[in-house]
């Protein structure tokens, strides 16, 4: 039950974070990698034994933050992450982008290494 509820919450998640790419110049990859996360929640329900998505998501995330990661550290801080919607620096925009491969990521990794469905 609880398995249930955090995987409709991380689809819910996915789902707003596609939604709000539309003023990125960036966005077709994100929204790309946001659906792609919301389906892999979506195929849970059915196929709860699925570890395909789930393993490759993680593994194009675990890149992603690899590529990303050396450009952010040490360039932005939290409270510029978060201070404003709006892209402040490339620092700041990579960071953000950092989360939410974090985020696809974590949820992931949760699916590709889950035994018992239910």
């Amino acid at each position: 039950m609880i398995f249930t509820a955090l995987n409709t919450l991380f689809l819910m998640i996915y789902l707003l974070s596609a939604a709000v790419q539309y003023n990125d110049p960036d966005a077709l990859p994100w929204v790309v990698i946001y659906l792609l996360a919301a389906g892999m929640c979506a195929l849970q329900y059915r196929t709860p034994r699925q570890r395909l998505l789930p393993r490759a998501l993680l593994m194009l995330c675990l890149i992603g933050i690899g590529m990303l990661l050396p450009d952010v550290v040490g360039q932005t801080s939290l409270p510029e992450i978060f201070a404003s919607i709006s892209m402040q620096t490339q620092a700041v925009e990579e960071a953000r982008e950092v989360g939410g491969l974090l985020l696809v990521a974590i949820w992931a990794a949760v699916l590709s290494s889950r035994r018992n469905p239910g």
